[in-house]
């Protein structure tokens, strides 16, 4: 038992590294992906006649007959509920719609649905451990080919990602392409103040499709960090929990021995006095019959 809990806390101590490396290898990124977000918001706000594929059309959204579903989990278990709640949700998805395309990174995502046999379109051969931008651009140029030639006409992202305070995780299924046209803010005519002037080129719909590339892989560059932190935060839970299980047992286990052995002591004690007593009354008796034979 102590053995194991051993082992338990170093696998604690490992994860709870790799989610501070992994945090602070996000934070040295985020400014350049929030740039580009701007810099569509930016665009979307001089102009309101973007016509592009990448966004819905101003006449509203159409019902998507194929699905395009990027899946990421861990390479292995041992995390609690991570990948269960990931996997959950992409089987719903799966069995939701009939046309899907099926992209996964992790080790623990890609025997999960090759042992149900739900076919998939394409298994990344990336470990999950230690995520780089480069990993996910080629990810995005995979889904962005699938898009641009009209095999699908929706890219979804399923993966874990920790909630406000990092304290726990969600798995959430969120959508990469096409864009809602007021997630990145609507076209609004300034009627007082100084307002700067942009010029885009060779035309604003060209430098927004010059920019969706990046941003999408960015946009999954995040995902795969974010998995990555809440896997290994998972993982801290979950061996915080072993440990304490553990020692829970152990304490139990201490406790018990202490009454048995507590127990023996004072059985060989009352064993050993009730013998001493005996001898004693042996001796008394002698004495008192060797007592009545001399006075004989």
């Amino acid at each position: 038992m102590r053995s194991t809990q051993k082992i338990t806390n170093a696998m604690y101590l490992i994860a709870s590294t790799k989610l501070q490396k992994a945090r602070a290898d996000q934070e040295k990124a985020r400014p350049y992906f929030e740039l580009q977000e701007s810099e569509m918001k930016r665009i979307f706000q001089r102009r309101n006649d973007i016509n592009s594929h990448y966004f819905y059309p101003e006449t509203g959204r159409k019902q998507a007959e194929s699905y395009a579903y990027l899946v990421i989990t861990a390479d292995k278990g041992l995390a609690g509920a991570y990948n269960h709640n990931v996997l959950r949700i992409a089987e719903g998805e799966i069995t939701r719609h009939k046309k899907v395309h099926l992209f996964v990174v992790g080790e623990y995502g890609r025997q999960y649905f090759m042992k149900r046999r739900i076919p998939i379109e394409r298994s990344f051969l990336y470990t999950a451990q230690n995520p780089t931008f480069r990993r996910a651009r080629r990810i995005a140029e995979e889904l962005l080919d699938l898009y641009n030639n009209g095999t699908c006409d929706e890219i979804r992202i399923i993966y874990s990602r920790m909630r406000h305070g990092g304290m726990d995780a969600e798995a959430k299924r969120e959508q990469l392409l096409p864009f809602a046209r007021g997630a990145f803010g609507e076209y609004r005519e300034q009627k007082e103040g100084y307002r700067k002037q942009y010029e885009f080129y060779p035309n604003p719909t060209a430098a927004l499709e010059n920019i969706v590339p990046s941003y999408i892989a960015g946009y999954i560059y995040g995902a795969l960090v974010e998995s990555f932190c809440s896997e290994q935060n998972a993982r801290m839970n979950a061996m915080k929990s072993a440990n304490d299980n553990a020692q829970e047992l152990l304490d139990g286990l201490s406790i018990q021995y202490n009454r048995v052995r507590q127990y023996a002591i004072t059985q060989e004690i009352t064993e050993v006095t009730a013998g001493a007593k005996a001898q004693r009354k042996k001796r008394k008796r002698n004495q008192n019959t060797e007592g009545q034979g001399a006075s004989r």
